[in-house]
């Protein structure tokens, strides 16, 4: 299946995927509650669930006949591990170059 080949980028590249992650982040809803907010086909907002439900995003629980989706912080920590990352190697690069101008500054 193709989707175990993506990860956290590639499932927000999506433009569809991002607002079911905005209407989620409102209050959980159900599959067919966040289809009525797409102009495509129930199938096709299943897809785009199941690829957010793989890679961490979304929980989906069934209670009675509906399926609801809730938000999961998972798929969120992978992309903020991926920004901390590059944040931290701007922070170093910062000081470093603080370092440096502090010390020609001295030397003058």
């Amino acid at each position: 299946m193709a989707q175990q080949q993506l990860d956290a980028f590639q499932a927000i590249a999506d433009p569809s995927r991002r607002e079911i992650l905005r209407l989620l982040s409102r209050d959980r809803l159900t599959i067919n509650s966040l289809a009525e907010n797409f102009d495509m086909s129930r199938p096709a907002v299943s897809k785009h669930i199941k690829i957010l439900e793989y890679t961490g995003f979304i929980s989906i629980e069934d209670i009675g006949r509906e399926r609801y989706c809730t938000l999961r912080q998972e798929g969120f920590d992978k992309l903020q591990d991926w920004i901390d990352h590059f944040d931290n190697f701007w922070k170093d690069r910062l000081k470093k170059l603080d370092s440096l101008l502090n010390n020609k500054t001295t030397k003058k």
